[in-house]
């Protein structure tokens, strides 16, 4: 027998570490060449702008709500003006003194949207609170009861009306919308036509549109002397448009459902409801959680286009804060990024609640 050697076998590399803050950024940021060149020129450019914005808005920020100091040479954003204006800015034209009225009512109505979105709390009761909290939001912000001073709809503003306009208008649409996309996909013609000819009417025109027709043209069908509220005309204007929009989003989610499903239902004998309400839309709703909520966060923000009628939500009474005083009037950049950080922790929060429910249906389909 001949011998033989040892050869040792050659080592190996260590393997690249495949998770952690290193690896992501060597996987995200450094993965190619033009990846790694990008990420080096915006890099570059941030180093440039984020140091300066950081100097103007914080380093060399005047904070004091006196108009004078901001305009010393030298001085940074002039953020006194939130401070001087926040009151006119978060609730409008609503009288001063009674400005406790539209904060208490809004705290009301956050609270509301937290225990809806809490799983914990979804039970049949939920429904009792929410006509409770919406009958205390009335009544505190227009009044005429309890010894409460009367405030027409026309003075009411800022925080309070977007956050009204938006979650009435949600609330509503949702059930619209999914009666129209389960219209639009009817056997039968004349409610699929109907369905289909209220969608594409909607959506052919723009917000500002269907608002300025709600408020201006509408009235002028009615009979003499009846009036309904601008502020109802708005709501339903919204109400309208955000359903057809997530009409078309959940019809998406309808058409993906294998058609062997539906068969399967109709063979075990159930119905047509039944099997919508426990085989289709459970799936179909759990898979467009993201366009849903992405149509939650346009409309939200499309609340602002309520200005052109005269109602004057955060943008609107920011504009008509900065507007009446000539001597806030060139601090208006703050104002707006004021106003923008309050959209985005809204928007945000939304956008990470979109997440979380996301990442609950997924588990459900693991069991």
């Amino acid at each position: 027998m001949t011998a033989q050697t040892y050869k040792p076998i050659e080592a190996r590399p260590a393997p690249v570490r495949s998770a952690g803050p290193i690896a992501w950024i060597r996987s995200n940021l450094f993965g190619d060449l033009s990846t790694a060149v990008m990420t080096l020129v915006i890099g570059a450019i941030l180093l440039y702008v984020v140091p300066q914005f950081l100097s103007w808005a914080l380093i060399r920020a005047s904070w004091a709500p006196n108009f004078e100091a901001c305009r010393v040479e030298g001085v940074g954003a002039c953020w006194g003006v939130v401070a001087a204006k926040y009151r006119f800015i978060l609730f409008g034209r609503y009288p001063f003194d009674e400005q406790w009225r539209p904060l208490v009512a809004t705290l009301l109505m956050l609270g509301l949207l937290v225990v809806s979105c809490t799983r914990a709390f979804w039970r049949s009761w939920l429904l009792a609170v929410w006509v409770v909290v919406l009958g205390l939001f009335f009544t505190l912000m227009f009044g005429g009861v309890l010894g409460l001073s009367k405030v027409e709809t026309d003075r009411w503003g800022g925080l309070p009306l977007t956050i009204l306009l938006a979650t009435l208008s949600l609330v509503m649409a949702f059930p619209i919308a999914l009666a129209v996309a389960l219209g639009r996909r009817s056997k039968l013609p004349a409610i699929k036509t109907f369905c289909g000819i209220y969608v594409e009417l909607i959506r052919g025109v723009p917000l500002i549109s269907v608002l300025f027709m709600a408020s201006f043209m509408f009235p002028l069908f009615m009979p003499q002397g009846f009036n309904i509220d601008v502020l109802i005309r708005v709501l339903v204007g919204i109400t309208l448009f955000a359903a057809a929009y997530m009409a078309e989003v959940i019809r998406g989610g309808l058409q993906a459902i294998p058609k062997g499903q539906i068969e399967a239902a109709a063979t075990l004998g159930l119905s047509y409801w039944q099997t919508q309400a426990k085989i289709v839309l459970p799936q179909a709703l759990a898979m467009v959680v993201p366009s849903i909520m992405n149509n939650f966060i346009s409309t939200f923000k499309d609340t602002s286009l309520v200005t052109i009628v005269s109602l004057y939500e955060l943008t609107g009474a920011l504009s008509m804060a900065l507007n009446s005083d000539s001597d806030w009037r060139p601090f208006k950049i703050e104002g707006y990024l004021f106003i923008a950080l309050i959209y985005f922790i809204f928007c945000f929060s939304m956008s990470r609640y979109s997440i979380w429910v996301e990442t609950q249906v997924s588990r459900s389909k693991q069991r």
